[in-house]
């Protein structure tokens, strides 16, 4: 069976009906790379809770008037003016600066959630109070520690950001990737890369 979109032809894998192959050979696969069907969520998940409540809040307000106010008032493109920057580098950044959220993924050892996304901080001295939920530092093992505790803690006082280790997570796997792989960006994209979480 070929269906066609647009100008992208597909048609169902003969092998498994549930997939189709675009005109390119692309597979479309049912399930993503957890073995989960996509956007199902009847599945009992923790992230349900909130989720629904989302959809909630979303399907009661999206009316045909809000919708009409909505893109009358920013199609006006009056807000701010933006100047899109000429640097082609910064546009791949953009583009790629999350891609270390594989880690996720089992092929790259599954890390739970916490240690993938959220909030990057500097770990080795005290936590700064300008860290969102502060309180939960309390339960951390380095809270109590004399060597970390301190304002400057394992680092003297002038060391320079990039010789501070930050918590770890997507931002700093994707920036060692690319600085291991001698990516051609320059040092302000890895900056981007590496801190883009950082707001503490």
């Amino acid at each position: 069976m070929r269906l066609r979109y647009g100008d992208v032809i597909e048609e169902k894998d003969p092998d498994d009906e549930r997939k189709l192959v675009l005109s390119g050979g692309f597979m479309v696969p049912d399930r993503n790379s957890f073995g989960h069907t996509f956007r199902d969520y009847d599945v009992k998940s923790s992230q349900q809770k909130g989720a629904e409540e989302f959809y909630r809040i979303n399907h009661i307000n999206q009316t045909y008037e809000f919708v009409k106010r909505m893109r009358e008032e920013y199609g006006k493109l009056n807000r701010v003016e933006m100047n899109y920057p000429k640097k082609d580098w910064l546009h791949l950044t953009g583009l790629i600066h999350d891609l270390g959220k594989v880690l996720l993924h089992p092929v790259f050892g599954a890390l739970p959630q916490w240690a993938v996304v959220g909030d990057t901080y500097p770990v080795g001295c005290a936590f700064s109070e300008s860290i969102v939920h502060h309180k939960f530092f309390e339960e951390n093992p380095d809270y109590n520690k004399p060597t970390y505790n301190t304002k400057y803690g394992v680092y003297s006082e002038v060391r320079g950001l990039n010789n501070v280790m930050m918590s770890w997570g997507h931002d700093d796997y994707m920036y060692l990737v690319a600085k291991e792989n001698k990516c051609t960006l320059p040092s302000a994209g890895l900056f981007i890369i590496r801190y883009h979480s950082f707001y503490g």
